[in-house]
């Protein structure tokens, strides 16, 4: 691993909710990792990103924030939305050909398909509010 790799660091963007939001946050995502030297996680980490962000913004109608961490060789991305409802896992996995071409639905199963391990937590601690979902990517 470069220098870039084995560094922690962490990004937060706060977006309202909008659409144009989503390809805001996948372009700042593929500028943060390109910049870190970690290009060859890009293209998993926009997917997983993109269907976060998209359920935070499509789901809840206050502002939403994407919040990206790297530590010992592991990507956590991850998105704030302020309902505090939790997030329903996707009740029948589906074979990855079917996810992609589907319209709707599609964005706990991809997550879930192609991250290491993922989940949610609420944000109801130190006045918070709302829910945080995140996902986690290994370099290796």
């Amino acid at each position: 691993m470069s220098e870039c790799e084995t560094e922690s660091w962490e990004y937060s963007l706060h977006i309202p909710n909008d659409p144009r939001a989503v390809t805001i946050c996948r372009r700042t995502l593929r500028l943060i990792l390109t910049m870190h030297g970690l290009i060859r996680l890009v293209d998993t980490a926009e997917l997983l990103a993109t269907e976060l962000v998209s359920n935070a913004v499509r789901h809840t109608k206050g502002p939403a924030a994407l919040r990206v961490h790297w530590s010992a060789g592991v990507l956590r991305i991850g998105a704030w939305d302020a309902d505090p409802e939790p997030t329903e896992p996707p009740k029948t996995p589906k074979p990855l050909d079917r996810l992609t071409d589907a319209e709707n639905g599609r964005g706990l199963a991809l997550v879930r398909a192609y991250a290491q391990v993922w989940g949610w937590q609420p944000q109801s601690t130190n006045g918070g509010r709302g829910k945080y979902v995140w996902c986690e990517l290994t370099a290796a």
